[in-house]
């Protein structure tokens, strides 16, 4: 994200149903000046609202709140059109003399941001024979196979399963003729950031009892039938939005005839290993200040937020002392 990033911005991070949006909402209602920005990979999809714990119109009213629903279901959305869409929210919140909370899970979106990642291009005609290799038994290793070679920097950060990933630094390493890990300095750095970064803390046991109870507030609240009508939908789901959380699982419910127990216990299951996959992915950014469980959480957020607006400068424990004082 080339070009000058002012002082002041702030990033809220955390596993799924931490509790992130809830908080920033809260820091918004207090603080005028603050306008949030979503970084959530699956809240981009329009008509998927209730399964993303999307905040809802009103709440939208009351607040200034980016880059939620910004295309349909079936289309693809790329981590490059999300870094573009961010710039412009960002020099849009600074035209107004104010600042940007940013608020979400997805790592990779939220690193596009804050380090300005280097953001490979996208070669279509690659990527559809890829995709064509990986449809056939085994395919997928076959491919993290022949990227070892080509790559083996990439191939070693990934599951050899992982078929995104892995068609995605093929389509890179082969499309643009060089490897795919050469792009900027790479998820392993962890340069300084004119992004104020704090986190909510993962508690298993904690967050395995709010997935359980989220899930059922969200089939109350009319997940399924959410689902059907996304299925029903002529252009259908694109093959990422397919893959969201309780998304997946509901649609091999209404798709495949799976019993819905079977499905909503699957969900679970796969969100729990998610909270901890993000946990293990922001737990290693040393640059992140995290709130302390024991005590107010917005207050604490409050005083970053209002230590930021003053132009202060913080990293490591110094601003979690600040924090803690």
């Amino acid at each position: 994200m080339g070009g000058h990033v002012a002082s002041g911005h702030v990033a809220l991070v955390g596993p799924t149903a931490s509790g992130k949006s809830a908080l920033a909402l809260e820091l918004a209602h207090r603080r005028p000046d603050a306008e949030l920005v979503s970084v959530d990979s699956m809240c981009v999809y329009r008509r998927m609202d209730i399964g993303t714990a999307k905040p809802s119109q009103a709440e939208r009213a009351a607040v200034p709140y980016h880059l939620l629903d910004l295309v349909d279901p079936d289309e693809e959305f790329t981590l490059s059109r999300f870094q573009d869409l961010a710039r412009q929210a960002l020099a849009g919140i600074e035209g107004r003399g104010r600042r940007a909370l940013l608020v979400g899970g997805t790592g990779l979106y939220l690193r596009a941001v804050v380090d300005q990642l280097s953001v490979p291009g996208r070669y279509p005609e690659v990527a559809a024979e890829l995709e064509t290799e990986a449809d056939t038994p085994g395919g997928t290793q076959r491919l993290h196979s022949r990227l070892m070679v080509l790559d083996p920097t990439a191939a070693a950060r990934m599951e050899p399963t992982n078929r995104r990933r892995v068609v995605r630094a093929l389509e890179v390493t082969l499309g643009a003729h060089r490897p795919f890990s050469s792009f900027g300095p790479g998820l392993d750095a962890y340069p300084p950031s004119p992004f104020r970064l704090v986190g909510i803390r993962f508690d298993p046991a904690v967050h395995d009892a709010r997935i359980e109870e989220r899930f059922r507030v969200l089939l109350d609240a009319g997940f399924l039938d959410e689902v059907r009508a996304l299925a029903t939908r002529p252009g259908g789901l694109s093959r990422t939005a397919r893959q969201a959380l309780g998304y997946r699982e509901l649609l091999a419910h209404v798709e495949e005839g799976v019993p819905l127990e079977r499905s909503v216990i699957e969900a679970k299951r796969r969100t729990r290993a998610f909270a901890r996959r993000q946990w293990a992915w922001f737990r290693r950014d040393p640059r992140i200040t995290w709130l302390d469980p024991d005590r107010d959480l917005l207050a604490q957020l409050l005083a970053v937020w209002d230590a930021s607006g003053r132009g202060t400068r913080h990293s490591g424990a110094g601003a979690a002392d600040e924090v803690r004082d």
